[in-house]
């Protein structure tokens, strides 16, 4: 298949990868018009030959050209506009540097491919995990296909049952009636008879036994299968969805869980109407050591016992509480703000639809607890259960539900032995079930996991935390005192919850050179990274006694949110390196090229700032480096990092300001790794009066641009990092003691 099409069939975020090869200077639109053509030459040949590449410039041209004829055909006027829009700009920009544009192509290429080969061993780690889950549904698919069947033969073997039971009722009374006619059968035929009636009642007897052992049999599969879902299945989907909610892999196992219970709801009813019909059949006839009236009633309890436990456990919330406006950051919620939660039973049955009534209600059987604080629900709090359009799922799902807090006389300030963001609450909702012609009244409770409750936003990333912890470390639902005395956590438990919170909001979660930059700066370097080592909850987010430090969390929280906002696609590419201390960022750059640079986060901004550093080397070949003060929102919400880099200049004394800045670590050319997000500079609207032509603007236009100014003594006698290729050009002419010389010389 074309590489092309292999690309168009990924999921979205392999798409956005797509998208950011390509930009004005060389459009997707080409790679889309003429994917055929690209991927036939070898672009890689052509970007090292200056008289290939001015030939398949001029060919990409006439591919262009074709196109545009093909478009006007079809009388496509705007995509004619488009083609000869680009076909403009690819002459401006390539017609005397035709290899740039075939550098691009090859390049381009390389990376799709990367994509594709990413998205193979994506999907083939992703195999193992999944076959050991695909083998276990495979089990209790095995088991409920048993219990169907068992159902099936069972049903079978009862109208069997009930069809024998008729004629031998219909030979009975046909023999009693010949036995009374004057002219009825001899005494011979008679005897035969009685004997062939006498054999279809011992058959009649022994297909009764069968029947009542089948179903019997029955429960027992229907018993062991119920125990796998409740015990097993249940919990590892609760877990599932826990882990989901703090930024794990998507817990989308829910409809094969509906699938199970359904199947098991449907047989133990079948049960019940086989018990019914055998009763029918026992009104009719019955003898000594009749299993029917011996074993139903044992039979009825049994199956309404076990269909009351499976209904009784069948009502899940299936998303948790979220506020639409956090939607990565699920059960934190805000006093006045709505949220939502959705519910799902999972026993898909008609009978059940518009017949449950759910109410939501707020810490439900929890003891008073001194300081802290109540609630109260305001919006809908009850839902009538219905089935869903779209999958005819079994769910209520609430949309404008808020919390206000409860006024308290006095002063609550300090009383309470938590703060607020780790105070816990519990979302409850409580239905009944009535089960038809059993007057049975079933109750059913579901409750979320624990939420946080919090007054205002800037609460929101220690709520989060809270959040985590709780999640990382426990799966009691209803562990409200749980930060009475929280539990340390693992290394190796944080590591991945900290990588989830980065994959979460964006493509790229956290590699293990970052990770362990974190676990030096969490468990110190002589804990040498152990993945057992223990961390606490007040290191990673209560508030030092040190006013000038600040939480591991929030400083964390800070660096998402400068991700999210300013430097997405720059993290989704890989050009950040983020985490890494100082000593590691200067081991890394001391034997690189002069003017090698490289990105990393600060350490001493708590809302979140990143900076780069860059090597140079003086004349005994010892690396010099130098940090810029680090950009934080503010800064970057007027000029994008990119720019920032592209545009950075070093100003010292009289000098020239130059930019610094050549490679980003660790040898890629400064304009190759940023150019994609560096447009050019926007051509000039076509006018649309073109009588009047466009209004003419006074002013000049303006480039903000950032410039360090530096005292002469840092930089290397005021001279700018050479290039490799200038240095090495320098080195075959004239001697290391020469150039020490002049070096050292008073000018």
């Amino acid at each position: 298949m074309a590489q092309w099409l292999q690309l168009q069939k990924l999921d979205s975020k392999y798409l956005e990868q797509v998208d950011q090869l390509y930009d004005d200077s060389f459009p997707m639109d080409i790679r889309q018009y003429l994917s055929r053509w690209i991927e036939s030459i070898d672009w890689d040949t052509v970007a090292f030959q200056d008289s290939l590449a001015t030939v398949r410039f001029h060919d990409l041209l006439v591919q262009l050209d074709d196109q545009h004829s093909r478009f006007a055909l079809e009388n496509n006027f705007l995509l004619q506009h488009n083609i000869r829009k680009i076909r403009r700009n690819l002459q401006d920009r390539f017609q005397e540097d035709p290899v740039h544009m075939a550098m691009i192509i090859s390049r381009n290429l390389k990376e799709e491919k990367k994509i594709l080969e990413k998205v193979k061993i994506t999907e083939q780690e992703a195999q193992g995990t999944v076959s050991a889950m695909v083998v276990e549904k495979q089990k209790l698919d095995n088991k409920v296909k048993e219990m169907k069947d068992r159902a099936q033969v069972a049903d079978q073997n009862i109208k069997n049952l009930e069809e024998l039971q008729d004629e031998y009722d219909f030979k009975v009374n046909t023999l009693k009636s010949r036995e009374n006619e004057v002219n009825g059968m001899t005494p011979k035929e008679l005897e035969e008879e009685k004997i062939t009636v006498g054999r279809m009642c011992l058959e009649l007897k022994a297909k009764r036994q069968d029947v009542v052992m089948q179903l019997t049999d029955l429960l027992n599969v229907a018993q062991a299968l119920l125990t796998d879902l409740i015990s097993e299945e249940l919990p590892e989907w609760r877990q599932r969805q826990q882990i989901a909610c703090i930024g794990g892999p998507p817990n989308a196992c829910v409809d094969q869980l509906q699938n199970w219970f359904t199947s098991v709801a449907e047989s133990l009813q079948q049960v019940r109407q086989h018990l019914k019909k055998l009763q029918e059949l026992e009104q009719k006839f019955t003898y000594d050591n009749d299993p029917i009236p011996q074993k139903k009633a044992y039979l009825e309890a049994r199956a309404l016992e076990l269909l009351k436990n499976l209904l009784s456990n069948s009502l899940v919330v299936e998303r948790q509480p979220c506020m639409p406006t956090h939607p990565q950051r699920p059960l934190v919620l805000k006093t006045g703000v709505q949220f939502t939660v959705k519910l799902r039973f999972l026993v898909k049955m008609q009978e059940f639809n518009y017949q449950l009534k759910v109410k939501a209600l707020l810490d439900k059987d929890v003891t008073e607890k001194k300081g802290f604080r109540k609630f109260n629900i305001l919006g809908t709090n009850t839902k009538v259960m219905n089935m869903e359009e779209s999958n005819g799922s079994l769910a209520a799902e609430f949309r404008h539900l808020q919390l206000k807090e409860q006024k308290v006389a006095g002063n609550r300030t300090n009383e309470g032995p938590l703060i607020v963001t780790e105070e816990l609450h519990s979302l409850s909702f409580e239905s009944e079930l009535q089960l038809n012609q059993s007057g049975l009244n079933i109750k059913l409770e579901a409750t979320s996991l624990p939420v946080v409750v919090i007054s205002n936003v800037c609460q929101l990333p220690s709520g989060w935390a809270s959040i985590l912890w709780y999640n990382m470390l426990t799966t009691e639902p209803k562990n409200l005192k749980f930060f009475l005395n929280p539990p340390t956590a693992k290394w190796s438990q944080l590591s991945e919850v900290l990588s989830w919170q980065f994959s979460a909001v964006t493509q790229r979660g956290l590699n293990q050179e970052q990770l362990h930059m974190l676990a030096d700066k969490l468990l110190g370097a002589k804990a040498q990274r152990n993945p057992d080592g223990q961390i606490p909850w007040n290191k990673f987010c209560k508030q030092s006694a040190n006013e000038k430090t600040f939480p591991f969390w929030l400083w964390i929280e800070g660096i998402l949110d400068l991700i999210k906002r300013h430097l997405l696609s720059l993290w989704n590419d890989g050009s950040i390196m983020g985490f890494l201390s100082k000593g590691q960022e200067k081991a890394l750059l001391s034997n690189k090229c002069p003017g090698t640079f490289l990105l990393r986060f600060s350490e001493s901004s708590r809302e979140g700032a990143i900076t780069f550093t860059w090597v140079e080397h003086d004349v005994h070949d010892k690396p010099l480096f130098h940090s810029v003060e680090p950009y934080t929102k503010k800064e970057l919400g007027a000029v994008s990092l990119p720019n920032i880099i592209r545009t950075y200049k070093v100003m010292a004394a009289e000098n020239i300001p130059e930019n610094p800045l050549r490679f980003l670590y660790p040898d890629v050319p400064k304009d190759k790794a940023f150019g994609k997000y560096c447009p050019e500079p926007s051509e000039a609207a076509e006018p649309m009066d073109v009588e009047n032509g466009p209004e003419k603007s006074s002013y000049m236009k303006t480039v903000l641009i950032s410039v360090s100014e530096v005292h002469p003594s840092k930089l290397q006698d005021n001279m700018m990092p050479m290039s490799p290729d200038d240095y090495n050009a320098l080195c075959r002419d004239v001697s290391p003691g020469d150039i020490d010389a002049v070096m050292s010389a008073d000018f």
